[in-house]
């Protein structure tokens, strides 16, 4: 009986290292899984921060929490046997797709941010409101409340440009870097704004009316002649894209109470311009309001096409209204 015996203790020898290698296949294949594939639930373009003096156990659950990993002890024991624990480089870390453990210690260990500059036109004429909607949906960490906050005084000295922000640009660091660029352009146009005789405001402001009123440089210069025209002889200007600028209303939503209403913006109440430009200005149009056009018209309108049509009698204008807007 005793060579049966030894038959069966081999026999379940076998069955036990059969076991012991399937338990390891096992582990290694979900140790491998949670190195190589990243969690269900890794969020895309988010930026996260290592700040100077972070441990690699604080970084590891912040990694978790954030869902950039799926387990800290794990992360931290590919930091550690990669000899990278005292190389962590503090920094903000941008992360624009999924990637695995393995890759998120590489890249703290190197210092690899991956801050791929975002491409942004800001249009000519933008107000700070349109601004601030169009780098929300450009920017993943841009708040609309706080760039309306801090900017208020900007309207019409953020230029309208194509910018690289970064991905980890603060609010601060927009309306700095528009508000930069708008003083750098402006240097170009100062000696011809003095010549003309106004304020760089007056010249922002009547240029963010323009931008609104017309589509062309040479439309621009005609109408910059008539509105400077009018208020030199005390005529109010009478141009709705101030009530526009108001209520967020187009053109054809305007009523007859909104043209009432009591503003300074109310352009057909209050003389001269607004307290403010309307918006964000180029330098096309900017060069418009310090060079008009001066001729007969007192008097325009845009049809349905965005055409033009002058008239120099009020009595004209009224045809054109008839002929072009019925």
């Amino acid at each position: 009986m005793e060579p049966i015996s030894q038959i069966q203790q081999a026999s379940s020898l076998r069955r036990s290292w059969v076991r012991i290698l399937l338990v390891t296949i096992i582990f290694f294949t979900i140790s491998l899984a949670y190195i190589n594939d990243p969690p269900s639930t890794f969020p895309r373009s988010i930026l996260f921060t290592v700040q100077s003096g972070d441990t690699l156990n604080s970084i590891a659950k912040n990694l978790k929490s954030e869902h950039l990993i799926r387990s800290a002890v794990l992360l931290k024991s590919i930091v550690v046997l990669s000899s990278g624990e005292q190389k962590l480089v503090a920094g903000d870390y941008y992360f624009g797709t999924p990637i695995s453990a393995y890759g998120v210690a590489s890249r703290l260990v190197r210092g690899n941010f991956d801050l791929a500059p975002i491409r942004v036109t800001i249009p000519e004429g933008s107000s700070m409101s349109q601004i601030a909607v169009l780098l929300s949906g450009k920017l993943d960490h841009f708040s609309i409340a706080d760039f309306m906050k801090y900017s208020p005084e900007k309207e019409g000295y953020l230029f309208p440009d194509t910018y690289l922000f970064m991905p980890n640009i603060k609010v601060d660091g927009v309306i700095d870097l528009l508000h930069r660029n708008f003083a750098e352009k402006i240097k170009t146009v100062e000696p011809e704004i003095a010549a003309f005789g106004k304020s760089e405001k007056d010249a922002v402001t009547m240029a963010s009316i323009l931008e609104e009123e017309a589509q062309t440089p040479e439309d621009w210069r005609i109408i910059s002649g008539i509105l400077w025209k009018r208020i030199k002889i005390g005529m109010p200007l009478q141009v709705d894209c101030t009530f526009v600028y108001l209520t967020g209303k187009t053109s054809e939503e305007l009523t007859s109470a909104d043209l009432k209403m009591d503003s300074l913006y109310n352009t057909y109440t209050h003389k001269g311009l607004p307290p403010t430009p309307i918006g964000n200005p180029g330098l096309e149009t900017i060069k418009a309001a310090i060079t008009p056009v001066e001729t007969s018209y007192l008097y325009y309108l845009s049809d349905k096409n965005g055409v033009i049509h002058y008239a120099a009698t009020f009595a004209d204008h009224i045809k054109n209204r008839e002929k072009y807007l019925k």
